[in-house]
């Protein structure tokens, strides 16, 4: 098979780096929408299911400590950063294997979350690898677009793991459905060695003596910066003024998002008694496939038109939304209302991340790109396993619709934020954008 290599060809990497991120998408799928509904299908309390949910999201929050890791240790002749991409996708293919010891999920629930965890951190690390890898490869010029290739890929990936891995497990149990996610995993990471970042890169690691390239006018710490500059360059840089205001914004929408679309489900299955499998089907199938339309699309309108606007009509839509459809929360029982709202959520995420991604981009410094754009996405999965954990509890005391309610009215709020901030010069569009 001839080599490939990032750097000649923007096609090829819209593909590589949505191959990518499917491949982070089928265990997320897999696991808090396959299994998520499975167990809340099996009767399991709102707590139980949650915690759950956090479990397999906690070491998506470390993320901060790979990013300093992974630039620090970048170098390597198959292609900076690339041997971390490949070591952490054998690692997490092999503990995908291990959910094999899983043979009833409700009464081995503490069994299968550890492996879940430590499944997700090995895939955090990849997904760290290469969120640095696209930061230092992508033109700026095409950022949108590629943003929205790796949304899209991780929404294809979910959508096997949640409605593909859903029917297996329904139907030929969880072994086959574990099996079947490691192979598709096994045979992604098969690919990647055949990915070059640069054309001068080689496909195999060599062992031995060999010498580190520096090149002219830079030092030893200039390639691979000191551990100590780099987590106090990546602090200065996350307390920035415009920086912080802009994902502390971000942070909470996604933070309302995943709260009312985690309740909004266990109202389904549990209170109307949606099947599970049902469900998993519609988020899986269906609605990833509608949100994947439209993040191309926003991925091009990011490009031409700057990630702050977008952003300010996705937190209007996204609002006006919550805050009519939980009005109507007596009718959710119609199948025709239950199902707009699933397809509706779908779209929050995709819709926030085409915005969000190229505009934390922008607020990345050089040399600790990889470090400060690990740091966003630690912060923005700490939002889903908050609102996973916030979900079991909120929901022992009052209903999803008063929590859509809270959701909607939050996300108002920040929409008053930016039209008092306004955007900041970093996320304009990039004259020439095409």
């Amino acid at each position: 098979m001839p080599s490939l290599v990032l750097r000649d060809s923007a096609w090829l990497r819209y593909a590589t780096f949505f191959y990518l991120y499917v491949m982070q998408g089928i265990p997320a799928g897999f696991g808090l929408t396959a299994v998520y509904n499975y167990l809340i299908g099996s009767g399991l309390s709102a707590h139980a299911v949650g915690s759950f949910a956090a479990i397999v999201g906690l070491p998506w929050t470390f993320q901060f400590v790979w990013g300093p890791l992974i630039d620090k240790y970048q170098y390597s002749i198959i292609g900076h950063r690339k041997q971390w991409v490949v070591l952490t996708q054998l690692v997490a293919a092999l503990a995908s294997l291990s959910l094999l010891l899983v043979r009833q999920p409700v009464a081995q629930l503490g069994l299968m979350g550890a492996v879940f965890f430590i499944h997700s951190v090995f895939a955090s690390i990849q997904d760290a690898s290469v969120d640095a890898i696209a930061i230092s490869v992508v033109p700026v010029a095409e950022r949108g677009r590629v943003n929205a290739f790796m949304r899209g890929g991780f929404l294809l990936g979910w959508a096997v793991g949640g409605a593909v891995l859903s029917w297996v497990l329904h139907h030929g149990g969880f072994g086959r459905a574990a099996l079947a996610q490691s192979v598709a995993l096994l045979l992604f990471t098969v690919l990647t060695f055949f990915i070059k970042l640069e054309r001068t890169d080689r496909l195999l690691p060599r062992f031995g003596g060999g010498v580190r390239p520096v090149a002219e006018g830079q030092t030893e710490a200039e390639v691979n910066p000191p551990l100590r500059w780099l987590f106090a360059e990546l602090w200065r840089s996350m307390i920035e003024k415009h920086s912080l205001r802009a994902f502390g914004i971000i942070f909470l929408a996604y933070l309302a998002g995943s709260l009312f679309n985690n309740a909004y489900t266990f109202h389904l299955i549990h209170s109307l008694h949606w099947a599970d499998a049902e469900v998993s089907a519609q988020q899986g199938a269906l609605g990833s496939s509608v949100a994947f339309v439209v993040l191309l699309g926003g991925g091009i309108v990011v490009d031409r038109l700057g990630a702050a606007r977008l952003q300010y009509w996705v937190l209007v839509g996204l609002a006006g939304f919550l805050l009519a459809f939980c009005s109507l929360g007596a009718f959710w029982a119609l199948k025709a209302v239950g199902f707009t709202g699933l397809v509706v959520m779908n779209l929050a995420d995709p819709l926030l991340s085409a915005a969000a991604m190229p505009l934390l981009m922008a607020f990345c410094r050089p040399r600790i790109e990889g470090s400060q754009f690990t740091t966003y996405m630690a912060l923005v999965n700490l939002c889903t396993v908050t609102a996973s954990y916030l979900n079991g509890w909120l929901l022992e005391l009052t209903s999803a619709p008063v929590i859509g309610l809270g959701c909607g009215l939050l996300l108002l709020g920040l929409v008053g934020a930016l039209r008092r901030a306004g955007p900041h010069p970093a996320v304009a569009p990039q004259p020439g954008a095409a």
